[in-house]
């Protein structure tokens, strides 16, 4: 049944969206159509057209904000300065913030870590973009050191550095009881603690 609620036009692009966001992480995105959409937002086949011209539109704009949004709360999570104080703690807090923000928003994170078998081919360029600009921020941070210590190669660092918390981040994903934030972390710190970083006991 068509919705009849008043919104304005970003706040029904925004709509849209989310629906479409939805049906891909639950259902895979040979689920997402015009129709399948329209149904989910409580909306009429039309009107979505009218907001993305047809599926490939919808489905770009999609990953365009998922990415964006993904990216913006890595951003705020990074590690910024390894070589001042224990890397350990720094790293840490680091996998924290990336765990906890994962489990805020974990549709959008599934599209991002797990996509689904269909998943158009802008999704998969806009992760290997973002990947690398991570791990480009993460060899920069090797590369000025850990405590005293030096990375012997920065980039091999970062993508360790990056495909560890990955795979953290997709075990919380796929069952976060069994997995939650602090047991990977725990066990992260045990690691840590195996290594001697620098100045760091």
């Amino acid at each position: 049944m068509a919705t009849t609620t008043r919104m304005t036009a970003e706040e029904r692009r925004e709509q849209v969206l989310d629906a479409t966001k939805a049906l891909a992480a639950r259902d895979g995105f040979h689920a997402v159509s015009i129709e399948a959409v329209a149904r989910a937002a409580g909306i009429t086949r039309p009107i979505v057209y009218s907001h993305f011209g047809d599926l490939q539109g919808l489905l770009e704009a999609l990953v365009e904000r998922e990415s964006a949004r993904a990216l913006s709360q890595l951003a705020s999570v990074l590690p910024s300065d390894l070589e001042h104080g224990d890397p350990r703690e720094v790293l840490l807090a680091a996998l924290r913030g990336y765990l906890e923000v994962v489990a805020s928003d974990p549709d959008t994170w599934r599209l991002i870590l797990m996509p689904t078998e269909g998943a158009p081919e802008i999704l998969r360029e806009r992760i290997a973009g973002g990947r690398a600009a991570v791990v480009a921020h993460l060899a920069q941070n090797a590369a000025t050191g850990f405590g005293s210590g030096r990375s012997p190669d920065p980039e091999l660092t970062a993508r360790m550095l990056s495909a560890t918390s990955d795979a953290d981040a997709r075990l919380l994903l796929d069952d976060p009881e069994r997995f939650p934030v602090e047991r990977l972390l725990a066990h992260t710190r045990w690691i840590l603690e195996q290594f001697r970083f620098g100045g760091a006991p």
